[in-house]
């Protein structure tokens, strides 16, 4: 097992009061395993992402576990967190592209991250020469100041950079919102090379376009409101969904070859709540379309198949009669 979650709780401090905006999060990644993350925006998915590698203030611990490869990350301490950070997780995060200082040569700026990290940079230039390889890129790009790259290329060059001591997981926070549809197709693959290719072990990819997922997820974990809604096989996520949250999220979908005058896309009513004083319950109770009594407790994420986990009442209740 690579990743291993439990009752992950993270909030962030304001001066009307906590926002809950992760609660309770248990799940697990295998190794080899390209999980998606997905969810509507302000759902959690990128708190989730980024609490495990760094908790920035306003960013709190409240409590839970993380194990990675079988070892604790100590991810409410920032500076114990730094002997873990590239060399066992590492993330691309979003607006990779303005993650570059762009007074520092690609090169100088690859030199000084393995320095920090205590790694010669002529003995691992071979590799790093041999990623540029794998994601398209001249080796020239290492005397190239940011500015010179166009912005496909520096997603890719940061890729590169995050990816360069081989971590065991690697998060991809939202790192094809803003490009154009070729050039997100091409940094999908290159997830999925880098996951073969052994420059990570597992990667999660944190998004809201689930037809991205689609293409490259083994798995998809879907999120509302600052808790785990359902995760299972992508097929069963887009095909079989058993949460009334991931049913309408698939439905919400264009369909390939579908004409709007033979199916409407509609959305879902309502908005997400306020995560400052969030409701009793199940977060989704009050636009869900099969919500009872029994929704305002709160739902545990629970496996009803095997490697399907889902936290609905309703669910729950399907299933039994099944």
């Amino acid at each position: 097992m690579s990743l291993r979650v439990e009752n992950l709780t993270v909030y962030y401090q304001t001066l009307k009061g906590d926002v809950r905006a992760l609660e309770r999060a248990t799940f697990s990644i295998a190794d080899g395993e390209i999980m998606g993350l997905a969810g509507e925006s302000g759902c959690g998915k990128t708190t989730l992402g980024h609490s495990l590698v760094r908790l920035a203030p306003p960013m709190r611990f409240v409590e839970g576990r993380v194990t990675l490869d079988g070892e604790e990350l100590p991810i409410w301490d920032t500076e114990r967190m730094n002997d873990f950070r590239f060399k066992k997780i590492s993330i691309i995060p979003q607006y990779a592209m303005n993650a570059m200082n762009p007074t520092r040569k690609i090169g100088r700026m690859a030199a000084e991250l393995l320095r920090s990290r205590r790694v010669d940079f002529r003995a691992k230039l071979p590799e790093l020469r041999s990623r540029l390889d794998l994601v398209n890129l001249s080796h020239d790009v290492l005397n190239m100041y940011p500015i010179e790259l166009s912005g496909g290329m520096k997603q890719r060059m940061v890729m590169v950079l995050s990816t360069l001591l081989n971590p065991s997981l690697l998060i991809a926070d939202e790192i094809t919102s803003a490009l154009d549809v070729s050039s997100q197709k091409a940094v999908a693959e290159m997830l999925v090379a880098f996951r073969d290719q052994g420059c990570c072990k597992s990667v999660m990819v944190i998004t809201h376009d689930i037809s991205i997922l689609y293409q490259i997820a083994d798995t998809i974990l879907i999120m509302y409101a600052g808790q785990l809604a359902e995760k299972a096989a992508t097929a069963t996520i887009i095909h079989s969904p058993r949460h009334p949250y991931t049913r309408l999220l698939i439905s919400s979908l264009p369909k390939v070859g579908v004409k709007q005058s033979e199916r409407r896309l509609t959305g879902i009513p309502g908005s997400p709540p306020l995560l400052l004083d969030p409701p009793i319950g199940c977060r989704f109770r009050e636009r869900c379309p099969v919500a009872f009594d029994r929704c305002t407790e709160v739902p545990p994420f629970t496996e009803i198949d095997r490697d399907h986990f889902v936290a609905c009442w309703k669910a729950f209740e399907e299933h039994a009669r099944a």
